[in-house]
């Protein structure tokens, strides 16, 4: 049933910590997954008896809050296995998969403000819950679970170890160790803390670290590895002399990067680097997926190695949602929640980065460099997104009157609209003077989508320069607000 102060987005519930993300709210979002699981028993993969897994990161009352998960869901007689210290979210998800655990529950905010907190639910083979799973967790909402007689245990362990094994052994590490490469590892305050750093001091690979300590205040940043909270990086970079920057979010599960000179290398162009390098040396089988506000090179490198490319919904429960269905190499999604279906249907922060020293390694190049050799060989592809926090009533007037704009007579920045595709928001492809005088430039367009949690929209566009997409953005910024 509806609740008027949980609902489930794209990857979880998301609120505002003392406002609508109380302890109160948690127990009953805890209720609604462990009626769920209930509703299991007897099937192979979610039967209660398997138990669920529990983590959380660094934010203000994660671990309270996990803890109190884990007795509303042990008190139904649903064992429960709890992280015994602050843990990534791919390291919970995998968690899951590896113990044949029936779910887990992650107590995270991702990437959000400090002032947030948030419910993820991984499913049991280790990644977001599907649309239906949701569906059904949300149905649940408000209503009474029945309590065992006698509850469950609750038994805190570390859910690392495995985890770190497995990402290890995915990322050839001796080739990263020979490489001769110096990186900065920035993990925003997060979950992803000083993983990387112990596993390079371990290999020998010189690098250098900032914000590696725990502190939910996130001062002075949010934990999106984005412009400009990536800034901080890019410095270091500079300052160390370092070949890349490697960024992990609040929750370790996504990425972000800076190249050899400090500039802000977009979500973007690491998919396109790794994907342009795994098809090219790893061979590995599969489609290719990506979000409907992901950038369109991904498209033109896989038909140059003459790989399907699937386009779905944003959020990356999409990309879930296929790994499970069929056999897909890699997929995506424009926030940096990359992720690789040999090893979870789940994107992993830590091992893109991973593997991004790797493809460092093999090719012999900085990251500034890769980039460079991808613009050169598929065209100059730049993207920029804005994030506008207004109110429901004026975001949502916005879109209403986006759908209504008629092809071929407005304009945005100039630019009259070619087409329009409304898979996730409202995208415009636009007629682009610029475009039309470079050979083999990107596709010009334009997304306004907005936030179903959240009073928020966020405004995507890629074209073929930096300034094309900065006018794009704000003309589409203008008409957001009503100018």
């Amino acid at each position: 049933m509806p609740h008027p102060q949980i609902k489930f987005g794209t990857d979880g519930w998301r609120g505002l910590i003392a406002d609508d993300f109380t302890f109160a709210n948690v127990r009953v979002a805890a209720e609604a997954v462990a009626a769920y699981v209930h509703a299991r028993r007897g099937s192979d993969q979610e039967d209660p008896a398997k138990g669920l897994c529990i983590g959380y990161d660094t934010r203000f009352g994660s671990k309270a809050f996990a803890r109190a998960c884990a007795e509303v869901v042990a008190s139904t007689g649903i064992p429960v296995l709890l992280a015994n210290d602050i843990t990534p979210t791919p390291a919970l998800s995998f968690g899951v998969r590896e113990r044949k655990a029936a779910g887990g529950i992650m107590i995270t905010s991702s990437h959000n403000p400090a002032q947030w907190n948030g419910v993820k639910y991984k499913a049991w083979y280790g990644g977001s819950g599907k649309p239906s799973i949701i569906a059904e967790i949300e149905s649940y909402l408000g209503q009474p679970v029945a309590k065992s007689e006698s509850p469950a245990t609750i038994e805190e362990v570390d859910f690392l170890p495995p985890y770190l094994k497995a990402i290890e052994n995915f990322a050839d590490l001796d080739l990263i160790a020979k490489s001769g490469k110096k990186f900065c590892i920035d993990s925003m305050y997060g979950a992803g803390r000083t993983i990387l750093s112990t596993i390079f001091t371990r290999i020998g690979v010189d690098h250098v670290q900032i914000r590696g300590n725990v502190d939910p205040l996130f001062p002075g940043i949010n934990p999106e590895p984005i412009e400009p909270h990536i800034r901080a990086l890019g410095e270091a970079v500079v300052a160390n002399g370092c070949d890349a920057g490697l960024c992990t979010d609040g929750d370790a599960d996504r990425i972000g990067a800076t190249d050899e000179h400090g500039g802000f290398v977009d979500p973007h162009k690491i998919f396109s680097v790794l994907l342009s390098w795994v098809l090219k040396r790893k061979g590995w089988p599969g489609a290719v997926t990506r979000a409907f506000n992901t950038t369109k090179m991904l498209d033109r490198i896989c038909k140059k190695h003459g790989r399907e490319l699937i386009e779905h919904g944003i959020g990356f429960k999409f990309v879930c949602d296929y790994m499970l269905e069929r056999e897909i190499v890699m997929g995506g999604e424009e926030s940096g929640g990359i992720g690789f279906q040999r090893h979870l249907p789940e994107r992993d922060g830590l091992l893109n980065a991973l593997l991004l020293a790797n493809v460092m390694a093999e090719e012999g190049k900085t990251l500034g460099q890769l980039v460079a050799d991808l613009q050169a060989e598929y065209g100059e592809h730049q993207y920029g997104r804005i994030d506008l926090h207004i109110a429901d009533d004026v975001k949502n007037a916005a879109i209403a009157r986006a759908r209504a704009l008629e092809i071929g007579d407005a304009v945005f920045a100039g630019m009259k609209i070619l087409r329009q595709e409304n898979l996730d928001g409202v995208k415009f492809y636009l007629d682009n003077p610029e475009a039309a005088a470079k050979p083999n430039a990107a596709e010009t367009w334009l997304l306004l989508r907005a936030s179903g949690t959240e009073p928020l929209m966020r405004i995507y566009s890629e074209s073929c320069s930096k300034e094309s997409v900065a006018n794009l953005l704000e003309s589409a910024r203008k008409f957001a607000l009503g100018g």
